[in-house]
């Protein structure tokens, strides 16, 4: 199910781009937008998962390292293939999975997690990150974060064609009415598409990862310091790009209509209530 959605949205995003070469150069732009989509998907598929981890200055670790070590025993619960581990220094503790399949996966988790969760806790969010990769939700998550991020840098050179203008008269090209469209719907498609996927693959996670520790009032717990922090910093090197790919959204402290509307995660308090009554079916 999961290859289906990826093909799905690899498709959507790229007719969205050839969409916007059509406002900008007509059928010229239509074919150009096509080949840069074609383009893109090949490289999203093979190597968006580093770009993601350079975004964030992840460092591998080896197994001599305490989040090696937890990440190699859940991935052994889960008979998963050991997956490469990356910590990112910052004190914002969040977490993310990327890469295009179990075979290739990575996890990734910021110091910050390691200073203010305990063992168990770090385990439930771990197994959260695991359950992604378990479902094979990582290609989905780390090809939507390489396409919102062109689609956003798109929407910014419309910004700028629309206050300078284009220096062709081609009677194919633009008009004012398209282009202001493609401004306000591009990022806006992107986000939906993003919104999505994420607010259901995550109450999957929660659910699978508490499973997993056998313990989901760690996960309950952790989520809930790592919201509060979030409400109070933003995590370094964080784009609405890749917000999806967090544990918790390190955007959390920012509002705004806008802002809401297109949350890429569900409501934490309906997260950790959801595994409340997880822990209750396990051990009552």
């Amino acid at each position: 199910m999961n290859s289906l959605k990826t093909v799905f949205l690899m498709t959507l995003l790229a007719v969205i781009m050839m969409a916007i070469g059509g406002t900008f150069g007509g059928r010229q732009g239509v074919y150009i937008m096509f080949l840069i989509a074609m383009g893109m998907n090949f490289f999203s598929y093979w190597f968006s998962d580093s770009i993601v981890l350079r975004m964030y200055h992840a460092e591998e670790v080896d197994s001599s390292h305490r989040l090696y070590q937890i990440v190699k025993d859940l991935a052994q619960r889960a008979d998963l293939p050991m997956p490469k581990v990356y910590i990112i220094s910052t004190e914002v503790p969040n977490a993310f999975a990327t890469g295009r399949n179990p075979s290739h996966a990575a996890v990734a988790a910021t110091t910050g997690i390691l200073e203010m969760l305990d063992d168990e806790e770090i385990r439930g969010v771990l197994a959260h990150e695991m359950s992604h990769i378990l479902h094979r939700d990582i290609l989905i998550s780390t090809i939507v974060a390489c396409f919102a991020s062109a689609i956003s840098m798109i929407a910014n050179i419309a910004q700028w064609a629309a206050i300078f203008g284009r220096g062709s008269d081609d009677d194919e090209g633009s008009n004012p009415i398209a282009l202001i469209a493609t401004i306000i719907i591009a990022p806006i498609a992107a986000a939906l598409i993003q919104m999505s996927i994420s607010r259901t693959r995550e109450y999957m996670a929660d659910e699978e990862g508490g499973r997993m520790i056998d313990d989901p009032l760690a996960l309950a717990r952790a989520l809930g310091k790592i919201d509060n922090y979030a409400h109070y910093r933003v995590m370094p090197g964080a784009t609405n790009a890749t917000a999806h790919m967090c544990i918790i959204n390190p955007f959390s402290g920012v509002s705004g209509g806008l802002v809401n509307l297109f949350s890429t995660h569900p409501p934490t308090e309906k997260r950790i209530q959801r595994l409340q009554d997880l822990d209750r079916k396990l051990h009552h």
